[in-house]
This record gives C-alpha cells, sequence and structure tokens, in this order.
C-alpha cells in the first residue's frame, strides 16, 4: 500500500469518527473510535507508541509518545483544541526527525468540519508518497 492511499484511509476513517461523535469530546474518546476504525478498515497500526530518544549517545530513560504509527509509515496525531498552535505543529515535526518516518497528519478534531482540522507533513521526497 502506498503513502497516499493509507492516508486517504485514515482520513476517511477519522472522518467517520468526527461524524459520530462531533467536535466536543476529549482526545482519548477520538483515539478510542479511531482504533475501532483503524481495525475495520484492516490497517495496521500502534497505538501509544513510546519512542527512546538517545543525544550524543546517551538514551534517555523516558522517550516521547506518538498517539498512532499507522502502517510502520505515518505519524498521526490527534488534538481537540480550539486552535491548532505552532507548538502542535513543531511536535508532529519532531515526531518525523525522530522517527524517521516519511508522512505526518495532525488532526484537529474540534473543528465544525474535519477537513478544516487535517494538516499533513512530508518528510520525504514527493516521489516516495505515491
Amino acid at each position: 500500500m502506498r503513502l497516499n492511499e493509507i492516508s486517504y484511509r485514515i482520513i476517511g476513517a477519522a472522518m467517520k469518527v468526527h461524524t459520530a461523535l462531533g467536535s466536543g469530546v476529549l482526545e482519548s474518546v477520538y483515539a478510542q473510535y479511531l482504533v475501532h476504525e483503524f481495525e475495520q478498515n484492516g490497517l495496521q497500526f500502534q497505538h501509544q507508541v513510546q519512542f527512546k530518544t538517545s543525544h550524543h549517545g546517551v538514551k534517555l530513560q523516558r522517550g516521547y509518545f506518538v498517539d498512532f504509527v499507522v502502517e510502520k509509515l505515518i505519524v498521526v496525531e490527534i488534538k481537540c483544541v480550539e486552535k491548532v498552535l505552532p507548538v502542535h505543529r513543531s511536535q508532529l515535526l519532531s515526531y518525523l526527525k525522530l522517527t524517521g518516518l516519511p508522512l505526518g497528519l495532525l488532526l484537529n478534531f474540534k473543528v465544525p468540519h474535519l477537513r478544516e482540522g487535517i494538516e499533513r507533513f512530508v518528510n520525504a521526497p514527493a516521489s516516495e508518497l505515491e
């Protein structure tokens, strides 16, 4: 499966969740519904994935948690905030850099229509996305 196809399926699943729940639920509830939708769509994923980091050879005890890694290719970070801030974008960009994964989706569910809450971040040449 290609990256664009996977991201299309992720966004479709997120839209189903947003349609079912609306825009005023906790992130953890959206995550639970996304787990179900990803399973229904046959997507391989990990939820609340912990990545450890190191700096100059020193491994940090505490890493960071990514909401979802789908098909071992795409980082999915979910939010339920009034406004996506630069720090949210920086967080996803850092996750892409640290994991080396080629694509990230930032999904903000606190919007009237989910299409307004989707941001896509690329960490690979365009030729790898097709």
